[in-house]
C-alpha cells in the first residue's frame, strides 16, 4: 500500500533535530545528560512528531545480554499504548531489514560501534529507504583528529581513556560526510558537535539527479 508522505512531518523532524537545545549546551553537562539511560529521548520525541512515517536505530546488545532486555523492556513501557511505535530486534552487522520507505531516520550513539566497512554499506541502506525529501540525523560518537584531544574528551567524563569502550570502531567526521555526499544526499554537514559527540544530517533529494 502506497505511503503518504507529508512534506510537514520531514520539516517538523529536521526543525527539532537541529534546534533540540544541543548547540545551547556547555558540552560537559550536555554530555552527561546524553550518556545517562535517557540519552536517545530527544531524537525519539522528534521521531514522534512526524507525521509520515520514521525509523530509529539505537543499539543496545554491547550493553549486555541482561541490560539490553531491560532496556527493551523500558522502551516498551514507554511506549506502550503509542500505536505509531514498533520496537524491533535486530543486529546492525547485518543488512538491515525491509521495513519500508521513511521520512526521517534517526541513529542515536549505534553506528560507531560498526567496522567502518559496514558502516559505510549501512548508510546506503539507510539512503535506499529514506523518501525524496527524508532526513537522516546520526548523533555518534566518532574519532578525534588527535591523540590530545582523544585524551581531552575522556577527562571530561571524569575518567581516563583507558575505560574507552573496546568495541568502539570510532571514525573521523569528515569521512562520514563524504560518504553521505557520495550516496546523493543533500544538506550534509556536522549540525552539532563537541570534542567526540557529533550530530550528522543529510537529506534525501526531492527530484533523482539527472542522469548524463
Amino acid at each position: 500500500m502506497p505511503v503518504d508522505h507529508d512534506d510537514r512531518g520531514v520539516d517538523d523532524v529536521r526543525r527539532a533535530l537541529t534546534t533540540s537545545g544541543l548547540e545551547e549546551s556547555n558540552g560537559y553537562s550536555e554530555l552527561k545528560r546524553l550518556r545517562c539511560p535517557r540519552y536517545c529521548s530527544q531524537p525519539a520525541r522528534a521521531l514522534l512528531r512526524a507525521r509520515g512515517p520514521a525509523v530509529g536505530l539505537w543499539r543496545v546488545g554491547r550493553l549486555g545480554r541482561l541490560l539490553a532486555l531491560a532496556v527493551l523492556a523500558a522502551a516498551g513501557e514507554r511506549f506502550a499504548g503509542e500505536e505509531r511505535v514498533e520496537l524491533l530486534r535486530h543486529d546492525m552487522a547485518l543488512r538491515l531489514p525491509d521495513l519500508g520507505i521513511f521520512d526521517a531516520i534517526v541513529s542515536c550513539f549505534a553506528i560507531h560501534h560498526l567496522e567502518d566497512e559496514r558502516k559505510r554499506s549501512l548508510y546506503a541502506e539507510v539512503s535506499e529507504r529514506l523518501a525524496p525529501g527524508g532526513v537522516f540525523a546520526n548523533l555518534e560518537h566518532v574519532a578525534s583528529p588527535t591523540e590530545g584531544l582523544h585524551g581531552r574528551f575522556y577527562e571530561a567524563l571524569g575518567y581516563g581513556s583507558h575505560r574507552e569502550d573496546p568495541s568502539n570502531r570510532l571514525l573521523d567526521i569528515e569521512t562520514q560526510l563524504r560518504w553521505l555526499r557520495e550516496l546523493g544526499l543533500e544538506d550534509v554537514d556536522c549540525y552539532w558537535k563537541w570534542l567526540e559527540m557529533a550530530l550528522l544530517i543529510g537529506v534525501k533529494p526531492e527530484q533523482p539527479p539527472e542522469r548524463g
